[in-house]
């Protein structure tokens, strides 16, 4: 029962990750900051991947340690979690997308902004530096944002590697979504239909590479985590930072990067539900236990279950 009490929380987790990555501008790994478990994940995912590289060369020992090293009580609840929000709800959010992205947008633009306050708690030194990283991430990152790609109609099953593989990259830092890096590249609409269809073979062909992404990425920012935290740390708050660019909900919410003044009388709403995305965090961070002291430095970050 004490694994049960442990394994449920984490689906749940995992639920919203799931549920935020399927929003374009929103990411799964801005969740796992705020429920405490980024570092952990991260480093399970290293030893995960590296695991499996072991396995291939047929190192039995070295495979097995390195399997030993990954909480399988908080990745594989995760997991479950996350392709249940992605089956479940791909076809709600899509559909509030399309008739209320102002509302949608609103609502995930005090989650982000939130998260920020939440996140830059996290950092173990405080320094004027960290801010001017986060600051100069945060311009260049709202100048990319509002770079866009044309729809793909009929992606190939390379184009559709190569999308799983960059998705599950920014799925996995905070404030970079998943799914507007898909819509900047022109593969959204093609992957959300391809869930909603279950297409198989493309679908088949994304989640191969993201695996393929997954295992080499989290190899760099693990190391990065583990060697630079604060710095790493004060950058993942700029993306977030320049993420709000495409949250801003005029003048076409979450299918737009252009920022304009809201119409007369059409702000109040949005507002509220800005305010609404604000608590949630909260919530969710006092949930996580980002109450609690942050670890000496060279630690990796821990939260209670």
């Amino acid at each position: 029962m004490g694994r049960i009490r442990r394994a449920l929380p984490n689906f749940a987790r995992g639920f919203t990750m799931g549920a935020v990555d399927v929003v374009p501008g929103v990411s799964g790994g801005t969740m796992a900051l705020i429920l405490g478990i980024y570092e952990r994940l991260i480093a399970s995912i290293h030893a995960a991947s590296a695991a499996a590289g072991f396995t291939l060369r047929l190192d039995r020992r070295r495979a097995a340690e390195r399997f030993r090293e990954v909480d399988w009580w908080l990745v594989i609840p995760l997991l479950v979690g996350i392709l249940t929000a992605i089956i479940t709800l791909a076809r709600v959010i899509e559909h509030f997308l399309e008739t209320e992205p102002e509302a949608l947008s609103a609502l995930f633009l005090g989650l982000v902004a939130a998260s920020i306050v939440v996140a830059w708690r996290l950092i173990r030194r405080p320094h004027l530096e960290y801010a001017f990283v986060a600051l100069a991430v945060a311009v260049a990152t709202f100048a990319l944002l509002g770079l866009r790609s044309s729809t793909i109609e009929d992606p190939s099953t390379l184009a559709l590697f190569g999308a799983g593989a960059l998705a599950i990259c920014a799925m996995i830092l905070p404030g970079v979504s998943g799914s507007f890096l898909l819509l900047m590249i022109g593969l959204y609409d093609a992957v959300i239909a391809a869930v909603n269809d279950r297409e198989i073979g493309r679908l088949a062909a994304f989640a191969l590479g993201a695996a393929v992404g997954l295992a080499l990425f989290s190899s760099l920012l693990d190391w990065l985590l583990r060697r630079y935290h604060d710095l790493v740390l004060s950058a993942l708050i700029g993306l977030m930072i320049g993420s709000l660019r495409v949250l801003w909900p005029w003048p076409e919410g979450t299918d737009s990067a252009e920022i304009a003044a809201p119409p007369s009388g059409a702000w109040f709403v949005p507002a509220l539900l800005a305010l609404a995305g604000v608590a949630a965090v909260l919530l969710l961070a006092w949930f996580g236990g980002r109450k609690a002291p942050a670890p000496p430095a060279g630690q990796p970050a821990t939260s209670g279950d």
